[in-house]
């Protein structure tokens, strides 16, 4: 038997689950908001906070992340809609790929800020809980770039070389680093990380999302180093946008867990107003306002009473 020498990239860009045509790069992106809203749910339960608030806040988070990450693809490439023999309408097509990180979290931050002020909760405090997540969501997201034949590196004749077949989009057929495979390891590495920390650590305050954004940044540098594919502008001093993006956001992050450490030690006491367990189940509610009801129509009954037939009626019966 012959083996590959290569990953073969797919023909098409899409799926086709339960015969429903779905773009693959759209489905990953779902696939990989269910998970993180699915771990970030347990956790946040396991800091104290209620069942579905993460989901509730994500309500805001993910839109917003969407929208931002979009606007980022969109302006650092904006050559790939603007310029001249290409369609501006092409920047509303999200599913055809390019969704900017950066953009997708700063937006999303401002989403989840939204949500938690709404609810009264830490906004620091939700983000430790949905961090690891958010990881494993890029992890997944990631394979939406295999479905496009998008973000690969330098021409390679390793086994596990990617294989491009399209020519469409200034890419060249040929087999390269697939950079869209190590970022997706790496991410499960972050993920893996973060919550092995927050458990050994017990961090709080925000100090467990600055990790993960530390240890994605790190990768991120020397993946997008390697890089080939039409992105961005230009270079700047010899590096990608990227690249210089990475190293930045890595530094406010190291600071940002050291100045925090120093602060606000620990892990908050309190992540959600009212205690979970103190709030009535409706079985209990129901059985104690049953109870109070009884109570007040025999209250009600007796002043009747003793008002219409006076002390004597009373003695009578």
């Amino acid at each position: 038997m012959e083996l590959l020498a290569f990953i073969p990239s797919p023909a098409k860009g899409e799926i086709v689950p339960f015969g429903i045509p779905l773009r693959g790069y759209a489905f990953c992106i779902i696939i990989g908001v269910f998970v993180a809203v699915w771990l970030g749910g347990r956790r946040w339960i396991a800091r104290g906070g209620r069942a579905g608030t993460v989901a509730d806040i994500a309500v805001w988070a993910v839109p917003f992340g969407l929208v931002g990450g979009r606007l980022y693809h969109v302006i650092t490439d904006y050559e790939l809609y603007f310029s001249e023999g290409r369609n501006p309408v092409d920047a509303l097509k999200i599913w055809e790929g390019g969704l900017g990180i950066w953009g997708a979290i700063a937006l999303g931050a401002l989403g989840a800020w939204i949500g938690c002020r709404r609810r009264g909760i830490p906004l620091p405090a939700y983000a430790d809980a949905v961090a690891p997540g958010i990881a494993f969501a890029q992890a997944i997201g990631r394979w939406g770039n295999w479905f496009n034949q998008e973000l690969y590196g330098r021409a390679t004749d390793l086994p596990w070389a990617l294989e491009i077949t399209r020519a469409d989009g200034g890419r060249v057929p040929g087999t390269y680093h697939p950079t869209f495979l190590y970022e997706s390891l790496w991410c499960i590495g972050v993920a893996v990380l973060v919550i092995w920390a927050d458990r050994r650590f017990k961090m709080g305050h925000g100090r467990a999302f600055a990790l993960y954004v530390a240890a994605y940044c790190a990768g991120r540098g020397w993946i997008e180093y390697m890089r080939v594919d039409d992105v961005q502008m230009d270079d700047v001093l010899g590096l990608r946008l990227n690249v210089w993006t990475s190293i930045l956001v890595f530094l406010l992050a190291v600071i940002y867990i050291v100045v925090s450490g120093r602060l606000r030690p620990g892990r908050e006491e309190v992540v959600e107003p009212g205690d979970p367990e103190d709030a009535p189940s409706s079985e209990g509610s129901g059985t104690s306002s049953d109870k109070g009801s009884e109570e007040s129509e025999e209250s009600e009954e007796s002043e009747e009473s003793d008002g219409a037939d006076g002390p004597s009626t009373a003695k009578r019966v």
